[in-house]
């Protein structure tokens, strides 16, 4: 039996982070995983999913700046496009990362990592031989998500894409149908159709993007509607096959329509990877997210022992999250190892509260969105006195300079008992980037009064927050 002070399942980023800050506090630790060293991010999401976005967004923006515009004469080439995403991810080679563990003075053991018990982790190798490692003071499962296929007959056998194969596809289809309408299924939508497929999303909602602010959705459909993509709302896949030999797929929808194409991609969510995590023998339930604490310690077991970050405890499924999560994490552990109690609240670095409240959320679509804290209605629902306000990016002088036909839209979403922001979506050019001044914002608390003094640089487009400012009343 091997022991570390911190044992970490999973080498997605979330375990990494975890793992390299308690060994930098002086703790030791090793790392468990079964796949690549990086996880899902760096090789099937989001690093291959931007590199396939990135070379179609600078090609618009440039088509968007008259004397830019005459010198592109050709559309994206697909074979550098996914050259280019192949360097990224070295095509699932961890050799990197697993050297990166080594230098960092982190320990490694590779294969199917599940709990035996309080504070031990068995490990099935390649060759099917268990290693048992104990674990001094914590466990941290890291295991990720995973994507699910709906319930549409014949999806299971017709070697249907998840966001896996959407990533990693060595092969443009001419046909994509794609299942969904949340990010996942906007991005790819908008990837693939700047590679050239003939992309029709299939929308069971009559919205993209719904748990967004309204105006996300609808700058995200007018612009996969413009770039030639066919959106159906209102209907959902009820059957699905593929012809032997043709290898043409047929995809039957509710109202009475058939699609044929080449590739169908399912975006539909994902669930926790935690049925063989071996929880049962602490007495917890497999095959459901963990929930946890702001320290994200396992609240349904006494004790500081089990923790556990990313997307599987689901309090914000993002990539940029689970680090966050990571960072506080280890900050609990090191502050417990030293026997403190590591109290919540008031931001301590052992306290991951900000996930509650200010969840920064980029989608690289055509145009981009961005959005971080509450929407107008969640801040409603939650109690909170609000007051929205609206402004056209479009209207900025910066803007107007970025782009001949700049088109977005801000929304600031306002507490006006407290006089700060609590919410802010963008969508346009270079939203992505603009939104961390929302989340500055969000995450000090800082008065409307005092923002004011914050000027943005003429011409920016940054000066869309003094536009919202003066919108607002200041």
């Amino acid at each position: 039996m091997d022991t570390y002070d911190v044992v970490v399942v999973g080498a997605g980023p979330a375990g990494e982070v975890v793992a390299d800050r308690v060994v930098r506090s002086g703790l030791t630790a090793v790392v468990v995983e079964a796949e690549e060293v990086g996880g899902e991010c760096s090789y099937r999401a989001c690093v291959p999913s931007k590199a396939l976005l990135r070379p179609g967004a600078a090609r618009a923006a440039a088509r968007a700046v008259e004397g830019a515009r005459q010198t592109v004469t050709a559309a994206v080439d697909p074979a550098h496009v996914l050259a280019r995403r192949d360097r990224f991810t070295a095509r699932g080679d961890d050799t990197g990362q697993a050297d990166w563990l080594h230098g960092a003075g982190i320990a490694l053991v590779r294969g199917h990592g599940r709990l035996a018990g309080e504070r031990l982790v068995d490990v099935t190798g390649a060759d099917s031989t268990v290693r048992t490692l104990r674990a001094r003071l914590a466990v941290v499962l890291s295991p990720g998500t995973e994507p699910v296929l709906p319930p549409v007959e014949g999806l299971d056998r017709i070697g249907a894409w998840t966001s896996r194969q959407a990533t990693t596809a060595d092969a443009v289809p001419e046909r994509l149908v794609v299942i969904g309408g949340g990010v996942v299924a906007c991005e790819m939508a908008t990837a693939w159709r700047s590679l050239g497929s003939s992309v029709t999303l299939l929308v069971r909602d009559q919205a993209l993007l719904t748990g967004w602010e309204p105006c996300a959705g609808e700058e995200v459909t007018r612009g996969l509607t413009g770039s030639g993509v066919t959106i159906r709302f209102g209907v959902s896949a009820t059957r699905v096959a593929r012809d032997a030999t043709t290898r043409t797929v047929t995809v039957e929808t509710d109202d009475g329509a058939a699609l044929a194409c080449d590739e169908v991609l399912a975006a539909v969510g994902r669930r926790p990877r935690t049925a063989g995590l071996g929880l049962e023998t602490v007495g917890l339930a497999a095959g459901d997210r963990l929930p946890v604490d702001d320290t994200c310690r396992v609240t349904a077991l006494d004790g500081d022992w089990l923790y556990a970050v990313g997307d599987v405890n689901r309090r914000a499924p993002l990539t940029h999250m689970a680090k966050y999560q990571a960072r506080a994490c280890a900050a609990a552990i090191t502050e417990r190892a030293a026997g403190r109690p590591a109290v919540t609240g008031d931001r301590q670095a052992w306290s991951a509260e900000a996930d509650r409240f200010a969840v920064p959320q980029a989608v690289f679509t055509h145009p981009e969105v961005a959005s971080v804290g509450l929407t107008e209605r969640s801040a409603r629902e939650a109690g909170i006195a609000v007051r929205a306000v609206e402004y056209r990016i479009d209207d900025v002088a910066g803007a107007a300079l970025h782009a001949d036909g700049y088109r977005g839209h801000a929304k600031l979403v306002v507490d006006e008992t407290r006089g700060v922001v609590v919410g802010c979506t963008l969508t346009g050019p270079m939203a992505t980037e603009l939104i961390h001044t929302a989340t500055v914002a969000i995450v000090g608390e800082v008065p409307l009064e005092r923002l004011w003094h914050a000027v943005p640089a003429f011409p920016t487009v940054s000066e869309v927050w003094l536009r919202l400012l003066e919108a607002y009343g200041l």
